[in-house]
C-alpha cells in the first residue's frame, strides 16, 4: 500500500513537472491530485523518494523535479499509453495513405511524428540486406531495349534500362515472359543475398541464343538489389522543436544539434529499436552517448508483417510527455509498417 501510494505521488510529481516545468512541491500536489492522504503523509513520501534517489531538489527550498531514475520507474510502472483520438488516427492514416513512394513515406513520417510529439523525430531508411523481393517485371520498351523493374517488401522500387547488343536477337514477349517466371520462380519471397546467389546460375538454364541477353537483366538486377543508397541513411524534421526546451538542456543544447547531423550518431542513438517493433525507451544515461546525457529516446522498429527493418523514433529532453509520446511514435510505426506491407 505504501510503495504504491509513493508511485502515485511520483507520477504526480513527473506529470505537473512535465506540464509546468517548474519544480513540484507537497502543497501543490495536494491542490492539484486526489491522493486521499494529508500533506504530512505526501511529505514523508516525497523525502523517501528523494532518499530512494528518484527525485531530487534543484535548489533549496525549491520543490522536488524527477531524476533519471525517477522518469524510469515512472515509464516502466505505465499502466495505460495515453489513447491516440480517432481525430488523431484519421489525421495519421490520411497524411500517411497520401505517400507515393518510400522517399515520400518517410519524409511524411518524420514531419508527422515531430507534429505529433512536439520533439526532434528520426526515421531511418529500411535497408536492402533486411529485404526481400516481392516482384520482378521485365518490359521491353523498344526493340533493343528493355525495363527491369524490381520491387522490394520495403515499398522500394529500382528501375534499370538493358540495352540488347545489336549483334543478338531481342527476346521475343513469349521469352521474356518466360524469363520473368524464371526469374520469380527464384527470387519471389527471398532476401536479398539469398536472391543475387540464385539469379547468378540463371543464365546457365537458359537456351544459347538467349543467354547473353539473360545476363544482362541478371546483372542490372543485381546492381539493383546492391544499391546502397539507403544504407544508413535517417531523415530528421523538427529540430525547430528544441527552442521550446532550451532550458532543459543545460550545456548539452549544442551536442544535441550537432549529434542531429551526424547520420551515424543518430542511428546509434535509435539504437536496438530497429530489431523489434516493440517501442523502446532509453533515459538520460542510458543512451550511447554521455554528452546528450540530458535527452530521452522513444523508438521502434517498422517494417512489413512482424519484421523490423528500420527504425523510428523522437528525440527530446528527458522532462517529456512519456505516455503520448510512446502512443504517437507506436501508431506511426504501426501505420507506416501497414503501408509497407501493402505496397
Amino acid at each position: 500500500m505504501q510503495e504504491e501510494r509513493r508511485l502515485a505521488v511520483l507520477r504526480a510529481i513527473v506529470q505537473d513537472y512535465v506540464e509546468t516545468r517548474e519544480p513540484v512541491g507537497s502543497k501543490t500536489l495536494v491542490e492539484r491530485h486526489r491522493l486521499g492522504v494529508s500533506p504530512a503523509t505526501i511529505r514523508n513520501d516525497m523525502a523517501a523518494l528523494e532518499e530512494e534517489g528518484l527525485i531530487t531538489q534543484p535548489h533549496t527550498s525549491a520543490g522536488r523535479v524527477p531524476t533519471d531514475a525517477g522518469y524510469r520507474l515512472f515509464v516502466d510502472r505505465l499502466t495505460a499509453i495515453k489513447p491516440m483520438s480517432a481525430g488523431e488516427r484519421r489525421a495519421i492514416a490520411t497524411f500517411l495513405d497520401g505517400a507515393v513512394d518510400l522517399d515520400d513515406v518517410v519524409q511524411r513520417s518524420v514531419r508527422l511524428l515531430a507534429q505529433l510529439t512536439h520533439q526532434v523525430a528520426i526515421v531511418q531508411y529500411p535497408t536492402l540486406s533486411g529485404s526481400t523481393v516481392r516482384h520482378v517485371e521485365l518490359v521491353a520498351i523498344a526493340p533493343s531495349r528493355l525495363l527491369v523493374v524490381l520491387i522490394l517488401s520495403t515499398g522500394r522500387v529500382e528501375q534499370r534500362l538493358v540495352e540488347v547488343p545489336a549483334d543478338q536477337p531481342a527476346p521475343s514477349e513469349d521469352e521474356l515472359a518466360d524469363l520473368r517466371r524464371q526469374m520469380l520462380g527464384l527470387v519471389s519471397g527471398a532476401r536479398i543475398a539469398d536472391a543475387v546467389a540464385s539469379l547468378r546460375g540463371l543464365p546457365e538454364t537458359i537456351s544459347p541464343a538467349q543467354q547473353e541477353v539473360a545476363g544482362q537483366l541478371v546483372e542490372a538486377l543485381v546492381e539493383a538489389m546492391s544499391d546502397h543508397r539507403s544504407e544508413g541513411r535517417v531523415a530528421v524534421g523538427g529540430t525547430a522543436n528544441l527552442a521550446r526546451f532550451g532550458d532543459s538542456f543545460d550545456s548539452s543544447l549544442k551536442p544535441l544539434l550537432e549529434a542531429l547531423e551526424e547520420h551515424v550518431v543518430l542511428l546509434k542513438l535509435l539504437g536496438e529499436a530497429g530489431a523489434s517493433p516493440a517501442v523502446t525507451v532509453r533515459i538520460g544515461a542510458e543512451g550511447p552517448l554521455q554528452e546528450l546525457s540530458s535527452t530521452s529516446v522513444v523508438a521502434s522498429g517498422y517494417g512489413p508483417g512482424s519484421d523490423a527493418l528500420a527504425a523510428l523514433g523522437i528525440v527530446g529532453p528527458t522532462r517529456m510527455d512519456y505516455p503520448g509520446t510512446i502512443a504517437a511514435v507506436r501508431a506511426v510505426a504501426r501505420y507506416v509498417s501497414a503501408i509497407l506491407n501493402e505496397t
